[in-house]
């Protein structure tokens, strides 16, 4: 597993969405790392843990938080995500477009996100390098649908590469050895996924560790020049 040798030390990590299953095991690994870790989601036990991507005030007030520790944060991993939930079901077929399924695939993938990016890239050091990541999908790559269906969840991951990828480019102007990604985690066994696992073979389902740990390596392996694109967990990159 890596040790997340690129990172400059001292240093933080942000995990947000730290009470599912890839974003524990990726904030268990990070602190392995010996990285200082700050666990966020909307369920945490501590209220100064919380956060909410449909609230942007949530947002800006954990980003706030984090504003005079003396510790730089060399790196975000965002690991929520919705692929269903609350009556709300992926489209199998055109006729099942639904415009609450498409809101709140687009708050939470999308949206919550970019606000993430919005507040906490400014606290990124601007020497070195530091890494801001958020889990996207294969399924949201344009080039790569021959499928169809499942048109909020694939709008949604598309949407969210658009934006990390348009918010590297800014970036790199007053942070040039930031690097901004979209990653691709596998299917991995988590509630997200548990309805859909029918159709995949054991070897590719993952463990949150084994997906954890692979998303690590892509990220302590990626530089300046892999900024803005979307990568799967075995470093390959996957086309808009």
């Amino acid at each position: 597993m890596t040790g997340l040798a690129s990172l400059p030390r001292p240093a933080r990590a942000v995990v947000v969405g730290a009470s599912g299953g890839i974003g524990a095991a990726v904030a268990e690994l990070i602190e392995a790392c010996g990285l200082d870790v700050m666990r966020l989601s909307r369920s945490a036990a501590r209220v100064e843990d919380r956060i909410d991507l449909e609230d942007e005030a949530s947002i800006a007030a954990a980003a706030a938080r984090l504003v005079d520790g003396e510790t730089p944060i060399r790196l975000v991993f965002i690991a929520s995500g919705l692929l269903q939930g609350e009556g709300l079901t992926p489209e199998k077929t055109l006729r099942a477009l639904d415009p609450l399924m498409l809101t709140k695939a687009f708050q939470i993938n999308a949206i919550g996100p970019a606000l993430a990016a919005k507040h906490f890239l400014p606290l990124l050091p601007k020497a070195g390098k530091s890494v801001f990541a958020a889990l996207s999908a294969r399924v949201g790559s344009i080039e790569d649908n021959r499928l169809g269906g499942w048109h909020a969840y694939r709008a949604s991951k598309a949407a969210l590469n658009q934006l990390i990828r348009t918010m590297a480019v800014e970036t790199a102007r007053l942070r040039p050895e930031a690097v901004l990604l979209t990653l691709h985690p596998g299917t991995v066994d988590t509630g997200l996924s548990r309805p859909f696992q029918a159709g995949v073979a054991a070897e590719k389902l993952f463990t949150p560790a084994h997906s954890a740990a692979r998303l690590l390596e892509v990220i302590d392996r990626a530089d300046s020049q892999s900024s803005g694109r979307l990568i799967a967990w075995d470093g390959a990159p996957i086309p808009f």
